[in-house]
């Protein structure tokens, strides 16, 4: 499936998921601020020695402190052929399905892979990037988003236009 054209929104930075060693961030990024997000979302540096615990799930990066955010890397877990979601072990989906590329071949995360985590506490952003992504999904995308946000949110409102 080529990746659907569509009108961007305003957004800070690429944001990448990854279920490799994480640790390639500093190494990718010599000298950058690097920042973990603890749960519940409280940033905090992360020195290139430190082993990550499995509660951190996103990586902030910026080439100083006083510069604004450039990139954001999202950890993700795997089980055997499957990635599994970090909030429902249920929700899976084959890896080989997780990543598609663009036309310029650009990697991303399937598209009902990200509204899956976007409608855990919609945004206004979140909702435009679902009235603008809805569209150009398949019948099984839709098919497996609405089976992902059933299991978590029964009553969601996006259900409706599923």
């Amino acid at each position: 499936m080529a990746a659907p054209t569509l009108e961007a929104r305003a957004h800070s930075g690429p944001s990448y998921t990854t279920l490799l060693d994480f640790t390639v961030v500093h190494r990718q990024f010599p000298g950058w601020d690097v920042q973990a997000a603890d749960p519940p979302g409280s940033l905090r540096s992360w020195k290139p020695d430190e082993t990550l615990p499995r509660s951190v799930h996103d990586i902030w990066c910026r080439p100083s402190p006083g510069d604004p955010w450039k990139v954001q890397f999202m950890i993700d877990e795997a089980c055997g052929q499957d990635w599994v979601s970090r909030r429902d072990s249920h929700v899976r989906l084959p890896l080989a399905g997780l990543r598609r590329t663009s036309n310029t071949g650009i990697p991303y995360v399937t598209p009902e892979v990200q509204l899956f985590y976007k409608a855990r506490s919609p945004r206004p952003k979140d909702e435009q990037d679902f009235v603008a992504t809805l569209p150009h999904l398949d019948p099984e995308q839709r098919t497996w988003l609405r089976r992902a946000i059933l299991r978590s949110a029964p009553d969601h409102e996006w259900l409706g236009h599923l």
